[in-house]
């Protein structure tokens, strides 16, 4: 999509708001720089915290200086910089975000605070699915259309919608450790597929009044409003799930995989690559231990931006990846243990054995050590960003889902997509060696063949005339369309 011709005066004025969190900034930031491609003005807005750990750590602030109309602003989530804003204290913040951050938005809205002087008011808000209980009802009220967008897998959605589903025919609440590997029959298309250890992690109250339970619905719920739903994903590896969304929305992007495709409409733009987008610091030394290892010898281990281990845990996989006598590179974050002392006492030996075969960073690139010819598998805790990330780079999965959506991916890229192994809720050293040895070893060409064959889907999707291209192009479209209609800007503009 090239920059449009506007021919009555301003381009459209789009608010960006993803929740605050680094796997749901970062899709939003690949979502904005597309927009800002096509012509269209800017507005990203995050939370003070999210902020200023993106200025610390990645390169945003030079990178989208190069757009016209591009606009950075900054909301209170209301909570002080030191408070844990996600793990057990997560319901606070989220409190916090409703009642703090939703007043802000719909001052800072109704103000005409978040235009510029090029497009002074918002003729669209982008808001992400997880805040749509509050963003619905503000755009609602501002009368400023919405479009939510779903940092998650249509799959994992599609279970989400039908929660009212499972509790009005009695699946919900689960009833106990024995009934966590039955199936589960109530959400349409999924039937075979779903045991109830793969629902989203939100589902194992013992309480259907549960606020996590009924906030997750009502979002959900919510988000299917807007006059649009944009997913990362792509036609041919979501068509049964989409079709059934489709009955509850009938307007939806899915425009994915956003990161190789904004990578290519970058390309064509002789550009050299997309900002970096991570609010952790990023040590690149790794991919100088990876030149050094052979074709496909490294398992990659990260289970991402928020879930956190047991000193147990820790050591259990840590002895697993040792035994399995494989290489690999593994994301320790300094925030990655439940309690400041797990990650000390390392057994001597498990040490000794890293520095022969093992690399371990803070955090890594990682959309480029899957890329990396010397990666052969990833140890992921299956979030969608990570998973749409190896399914591209043809990389096989052993997944350890932890939160939200993750069971359902792990579920869909061991049982429907083929393309890994799920570990579930296990962490033992013995399941860990052996899944290792299954990828790399066992099973490693049945699983590279079909990931492979997934890979060259994904990059059909985003190539000039697949879906996701297509999809991307409607969707700039429908923005512009919006734009045109004389009502929508009153609000903002003085």
């Amino acid at each position: 999509m090239e920059n449009k011709q506007v021919p009555h005066g301003r381009p459209p004025r789009v608010l960006l708001f993803p929740f605050p969190d680094q796997g749901h900034v970062q899709p939003f930031l690949n979502l904005a720089e597309f927009l800002s491609l096509a012509g269209v003005h800017v507005t990203f807005l995050s939370t003070h915290f999210i902020h200023d750990r993106l200025l610390l750590h990645s390169n945003v602030q030079s990178h989208f200086e190069t757009y016209t109309g591009f606009v950075w602003k900054t909301i209170s989530d209301g909570l002080p910089d030191n408070y844990p804003r996600l793990g057990e204290k997560g319901f606070e913040f989220f409190k916090s975000l409703h009642v703090v951050t939703g007043k802000l938005l719909k001052d800072m809205l109704a103000s005409g605070e978040l235009g510029s002087d090029l497009s002074p008011s918002v003729t669209c808000i982008i808001a992400d699915g997880v805040l749509a209980e509050f963003t619905n009802n503000i755009a609602t009220e501002l009368q400023i259309p919405i479009i939510f967008s779903q940092t998650s897998s249509a799959c994992s959605l599609w279970a989400s919608f039908s929660i009212p589903n499972l509790i009005e025919n009695g699946e919900l609440p689960i009833r106990g450790k024995e009934d966590m590997n039955k199936l589960v029959n109530g959400v349409p298309g999924m039937e075979g597929i779903l045991r109830f250890r793969d629902l989203p992690s939100f589902c194992r109250v013992t309480d259907v009044r549960h606020p996590n339970l009924q906030g997750a619905t009502r979002a959900n719920q919510k988000c299917t409003q807007g006059q649009g739903l944009i997913l990362n994903t792509f036609e041919e590896l979501e068509e049964p799930i989409l079709s059934h969304l489709r009955t509850h929305c009938s307007n939806i992007y899915p425009i994915g995989p956003t990161h190789t495709h904004l990578k290519l409409k970058l390309a064509k733009k002789e550009v050299s690559s997309p900002s970096s987008n991570s609010i952790f610091e990023t040590d690149k030394n790794c991919i100088t231990w990876l030149d050094s290892q052979p074709l496909k010898s490294v398992m990659y281990v990260s289970i991402g931006s928020v879930a956190i281990m047991t000193r147990d845990e820790l050591v259990e996989f840590w002895y697993g990846l040792v035994n399995s006598r494989k290489r690999f590179l593994w994301v320790i974050r300094p925030d990655l243990y439940k309690e400041a002392e797990d990650g000390k006492n390392v057994p001597e030996e498990l040490l000794e054995e890293t520095k022969k075969r093992g690399y371990v960073v803070g955090w890594a690139p990682q959309e480029e050590v899957l890329e990396h010819p010397a990666v052969g598998g990833f140890l992921t805790h299956s979030g969608w960003n990570s998973t749409m990330e190896s399914l591209v780079a043809g990389v096989p999965m052993i997944c350890w889902p932890r939160q939200a959506d993750q069971p359902v991916n792990s579920r869909y890229v061991s049982e429907v997509w083929k393309i890994g192994l799920d570990m579930n809720d296990v962490s033992d050293r013995k399941v860990v060696e052996k899944m290792v040895n299954d990828v790399m070893v066992e099973r490693k060409e049945e699983l590279v063949n079909a990931a492979d064959e997934m890979r060259k889907l994904a990059i059909k999707s985003v190539s000039e005339g697949g879906s996701s291209y297509c999809n991307l192009n409607r969707l700039i479209d429908d923005i512009y369309k919006i734009n045109e209609q004389p009502s929508i800007h009153a609000v903002g503009d003085h």
